[in-house]
């Protein structure tokens, strides 16, 4: 029986990827255990661990039943990680330090036979600007949020450990998830989200930036498929580059905004109001905009073609009719 250890499995992706292991039997026969500072009501029967990533012990706890996959989505997400410093670095970072220093341990401890796959979910925003017209494969990673740093140093450190054999691991460089369900979070990016699922739920939302920004998506349901995808992958594949950049779908704020007109009509887009936030604004000012990710096209990995079908994974799984 496969052990499966999901960190952050609290979370919207967390929550989704373990529905997605159960009801499509993706590990077959395995004992799966999720860990996170809390969860929601009804988690699927299974096994769920309530503690703090950034606790040195907790890795430590967590790996002892030497599990054969290892998820790693736990973090704060970016607004917070960029107004409270020392947080951010703890919880984003630190915790990879910890949980791979406890699987080393292990390692070690087993002669050698014990290597399990970690999949740890990254983000675009490890890229700053200038930018290409598409971010392809060999563009450099130079983050200019702390946001982006933290997961930067996670993907060295998983490529470290992962070169001196400890464990096998990929780091998956997520898009923005889009569309979200439940209430808005504190990450910058959250009105991508917000613009959408307020109003097919009769909820007014703010835009917060001009209509004319352009972001790369990918919707919960792909995301939960890129990270299993990965556990599965063969990483003699990657050549030693262990991170990589996702598809999905980029769009201006207006051609979302034209899609939920198609969904849900003009009465949904008159719930948009545009108040402009110079924060957000400057924040969204410095992320990626577009990518050509042949890498992972090639390795198997497939996302939604328009923000239509974006559009049309959170109808389908997340409306409360």
């Amino acid at each position: 029986m496969q052990k499966i250890l999901i960190l952050g499995g609290g979370g919207m992706i967390g929550q989704k990827m373990a529905q997605k292991i159960v009801h499509e039997n993706t590990f077959g026969a395995a004992d799966i255990t999720l860990f996170d500072r809390a969860f929601p009501s009804g988690n699927l029967g299974l096994t769920s661990i309530t503690g703090n990533i950034a606790d040195p012990a907790t890795a430590t706890k967590l790996v002892a039943s030497k599990p054969d996959y290892i998820f790693q989505l736990a973090s704060i997400v970016s607004g917070q990680a960029e107004q409270e410093f020392e947080l951010g670095w703890d919880v984003n970072m630190m915790s990879m330090w910890y949980l791979l220093n406890a699987l080393k341990d292990q390692h070690d401890a087993s002669g050698g036979t014990y290597r399990p796959r970690v999949v740890f979910t990254s983000s675009i925003a490890v890229f700053g600007g200038p930018y290409p017209d598409k971010i392809g494969d060999e563009f450099l990673s130079a983050p200019q949020t702390s946001y982006g740093a933290q997961k930067a140093a996670c993907e060295l450190m998983l490529s470290d450990f992962s070169r001196k054999g400890s464990v096998d691991g990929v780091s998956l460089r997520l898009p923005t998830i889009c569309v979200r369900p439940g209430e808005a979070n504190k990450a910058a990016s959250s009105f991508f989200s917000g613009i959408i699922r307020e109003p097919l739920n009769g909820v007014e939302a703010i835009l917060p930036v001009q209509d004319t920004v352009r972001h790369w998506h990918a919707s919960p349901r792909s995301a939960a498929g890129f990270i299993t995808h990965a556990a599965m992958l063969d990483t003699d594949l990657l050549d030693g580059r262990r991170a990589l950049n996702l598809p999905g779908y980029s769009c201006t704020v207006e051609e979302q905004i034209e899609a939920l007109r198609r969904a849900a009509g003009q009465r949904a887009v008159d719930l948009i109001k545009h108040v402009p936030d110079e924060a957000i604004m400057a924040m969204v000012g410095e992320w990626p905009r577009d990518f050509d990710p042949q890498r992972a096209i090639e390795l198997g990995f497939t996302s939604e073609a328009n923000f239509d079908e974006i559009i049309a994974v959170y109808i389908d799984e997340d409306l409360e009719r």
